[in-house]
């Protein structure tokens, strides 16, 4: 097992990514398959950890966002298929197929020059994007899904196994843009000749939500973590979700501040009278921005604020009384009987929940609990 050297870690609670899994697969229909995302290093969970329990607890597919994610996958061992979710040179067609690796096609140009750089012997495997209404990668006119059809027939190196489009608002109320995006796709797909196997649209939000958009595949990306895909549609979740991600430090110095001394750079925290602070090894080169100054952390169970701006590598905690240097302090997750959740950091950041995991950056090690136990620590430092 690989050590850390700091006083800061991420605990990856793989037993809770099972859970929640299953619990979507379950309520599946027979015969609907499950793709597990885990680009972004598995939304900062860790990709291969990830891709092995989701796979564990019933998931058919995994999908990322790059060719080097996919590949990284391989080389750590994952046999699972794989689908390129972005965009893919062309020019490496030919390393897709050598690793078994299905990309994503939403131009026909594309394919022309992609047979170009494909070996006589090597065939790759294709889902065609479709752009409902996301507006990012997908085509949108029918003469362009036509000329990918003929050309796949003419050239049987590609093989066409899915279809498939992403919802821009379905973890919002109004379903109205939904609804529209649903019904376009619909129209796109009986452009085609020949129907692929696999044909998918809903990502977390749409396929917690309208079972109308299952078709024979999901996409699970934020909800297998434990999150929900937007604070707006949290009520209408029809199962629990356990979130998976953790983060903590330790006090590694504490010290008494007299009234009229000031914390970190700019002096912007001055006490009036006399106070404890004290300091965590975490900063915003770890991913805790600068625009967290405030936010309350726990120790002991109980909320304490932090104070005075905070730096690359550490930031300060107001303390009640004087603590013990090697204290627990929870940023994410649970102290006693109090718990900070990724949704409250969010909220204070103005952002997503997406974003807050995927920002706590990789020199943070990761520890790994599976079966109620610490499986692994990853350092990526080490």
């Amino acid at each position: 097992m690989e050590a850390y050297y700091r006083d800061t870690w991420a605990e990856i609670n793989l037993d809770h990514i099972y859970d929640n899994v299953k619990v979507m697969k379950d309520r599946l229909p027979e015969g609907v398959k499950m793709f597990a995302v885990v680009k972004a290093n598995g939304y900062g969970h860790g990709d291969w950890q990830v891709a092995q329990v989701a796979l564990e607890a019933g998931a058919d597919y995994l999908a990322v966002a790059f060719l080097d994610e996919a590949i990284s996958l391989r080389k750590k061992g994952i046999e699972a298929p794989i689908l390129v979710l972005g965009a893919t040179r062309p020019s490496d067609s030919s390393v897709a197929a050598y690793w078994g690796i299905t990309v994503t096609v939403f131009h026909p140009t594309w394919l022309i020059e992609a047979k170009k750089d494909l070996k006589e012997n090597q065939t790759l495997t294709l889902h065609i994007k479709c752009d409902s209404g996301m507006g990012r990668l997908g085509i949108k006119d029918r003469q362009d899904l036509v000329q990918i059809e003929e050309f796949v027939e003419d050239n049987p190196q590609f093989i066409i196994e899915g279809m498939y489009t992403h919802f821009a608002t379905s973890d919002e109320l109004d379903v109205t843009y939904y609804e529209n995006q649903y019904t376009t796709f619909q129209e796109m797909l009986s452009w085609l000749k020949i129907r692929p196997d696999i044909i998918h649209a809903s990502n977390s939000a749409s396929s917690l939500r309208f079972d109308k958009s299952h078709f024979n595949a999901i996409r699970v990306g934020i909800s297998m973590y434990g999150l929900t895909p937007s604070l707006e549609m949290e009520h209408l979740l029809p199962v629990p979700l356990k979130e998976a991600f953790s983060l903590h430090t330790k006090l590694v110095h504490v010290k008494k501040l007299k009234a009229g001394e000031s914390v970190s750079y700019g002096a912007t925290y001055t006490p009036e009278e006399d106070e404890w602070i004290g300091t965590l090894p975490i900063g915003y080169a770890d991913g805790w921005l600068r625009k967290l100054q405030g936010i309350e952390v726990l120790i002991r169970g109980e909320r304490l604020p932090l104070v005075g701006r905070i730096c690359m590598d550490q930031c300060m905690v107001k303390l009640p009384k004087r603590l013990e240097v090697g204290e627990t302090v929870t940023l994410i997750g649970w102290n006693g009987n109090q718990r900070i959740s990724v949704n409250e950091v969010a909220v204070k950041l103005n952002t997503i929940n997406y974003e807050v995991v995927c920002m706590i950056s990789s020199r943070v090690p990761r520890k790994y609990i599976r079966n109620k136990n610490v499986q692994c620590i990853h350092n990526s430092l080490l």
